[in-house]
């Protein structure tokens, strides 16, 4: 594996940071700076949506027979770590990199033409039913029922962490079409309109105080089955192929931008005795250890960035590295809410918002830091929770 970049990579991240500099408006990078999850408020990547979507760079996985740029692995894997250093706020992977590459391998003609543009355009914004109340991580245990009535299917069900469904237009849903079988024979995979009449969001305040999630009810909502992805019953086979991208897609380059900001809130924050956080022995032990830590995730990523460049898919790979991401990331929070000291106690909900005119209480760069620790607890639970992880691992990679 060869890790230095050739001279073709560094011209090209050479373009991408020129791009950057010139085109990342200040009031969208204060927003990706001040976001403190993997999702940013629509007011906010929309418009940084439009902006790559005119350069030709709104979805750099996909093939340019579908609006992709034709980045090679390494390509892909440059654009998402110069974006996390200059702190874009991120778009909603909901389309681009989750439902998008499922039409893709999964959709018909009609859907492909229809859908395919309009996410480019963010045009549809979408979100996931995937969890109900009593079938998360266990997802085949899911109940939400759909009934067929002619052309249509009939759908009555709840599903829950449902996130930004309070933005969305669109939701790509799996759903129970039969009990016969093994729990995972009976599922189908809906692509539907949030606006159709029987389906009320409801919110869900996390415990950060923040409204991302919430839970989506149904009540005998019509979705026709044109909006169907793949065969009835089987979308067990599209749901494990789009979680492979949502488990696996991206890199670290957003963990390595966060410890970035704790190295340099370290060297801002005094420990007493006219020294600086960072010159404490135990916290800088700590910081350093994180670093390796992150390294050899990096480490990892070429290797399956290698992998891919040959035409594999993720596969139990995108396990690991979900795993690996999500520990190393509340790690990188814990020291975070170490280094903000007494003021990452302070509730800012106001002074955070972009363009806020409310001074801080406390650095500026303590802000996000326990809203930051609280939200991403759910990073190893969302998209298969970490224990399910290392059963896949376990099976797939030491066929234990």
């Amino acid at each position: 594996m060869k890790l230095s970049l050739d001279k073709k990579h560094e011209d090209f991240r050479a373009e991408v940071r020129q791009f950057l500099a010139e085109n990342l408006p200040s009031e969208l990078a204060e927003a990706g700076r001040l976001t403190t999850s993997s999702f940013s408020e629509p007011q906010h990547n929309l418009p940084w949506l439009k902006i790559l979507n005119k350069k030709g760079w709104a979805a750099p996985h996909w093939p340019q027979e579908y609006g992709g740029p034709g980045w090679d692995e390494m390509q892909r894997y440059i654009f998402a770590t110069e974006c996390a250093k200059a702190g874009t706020p991120p778009l909603s992977p909901m389309g681009l990199q989750m439902v998008g590459p499922c039409i893709m391998g999964y959709g018909t003609d009609e859907q492909k033409a229809y859908y395919l543009p309009r996410i480019l355009a963010g045009e549809d914004y979408w979100c996931q039913g995937y969890s109900e109340p009593g079938s998360g991580s266990d997802l085949a245990s899911l109940q939400m029922k759909a009934v067929s009535d002619g052309d249509d299917y009939v759908l009555n069900g709840s599903k829950i962490w449902t996130t930004q469904a309070h933005h969305a237009n669109k939701m790509f849903c799996l759903v129970r079409t039969s009990s016969d079988g093994k729990p995972q024979q009976g599922i189908t995979f809906l692509l539907l309109d949030m606006k159709t009449p029987g389906i009320r969001v409801e919110p869900i305040i996390t415990i950060a105080g923040e409204h991302e999630v919430n839970q989506v009810f149904f009540d005998d909502v019509r979705v026709p089955k044109s909006g169907r992805l793949g065969e009835e019953n089987d979308g067990w086979t599209v749901a494990k192929y789009l979680l492979e991208f949502e488990r696996g897609g991206g890199s670290s380059a957003g963990v390595e931008a966060a410890l970035e900001r704790v190295r340099i809130m370290a060297h801002a924050e005094p420990a007493g005795g006219g020294k600086r956080l960072a010159d404490d022995s135990a916290f800088s032990r700590k910081l350093s250890q994180t670093y390796i830590d992150l390294e050899a995730i990096k480490i990892t990523e070429q290797r399956v960035t290698a992998a891919l460049a040959g035409g594999e898919n993720p596969g139990p790979a995108s396990s690991m590295l979900k795993t690996a991401r999500t520990e190393i990331l509340q790690q990188v929070d814990t020291l975070g809410i170490e280094a903000a000291g007494i003021y990452a106690g302070v509730e800012q909900m106001a002074a955070r918002q972009p363009g806020a005119n409310i001074e801080p209480i406390g650095p500026a760069h303590s802000l996000t830091a326990m809203p930051r620790y609280l939200n991403n607890r759910a990073a190893t639970i969302y998209g298969g929770s970490n224990e399910v992880q290392r059963n896949v691992m376990a099976k797939l990679l030491l066929r234990l």
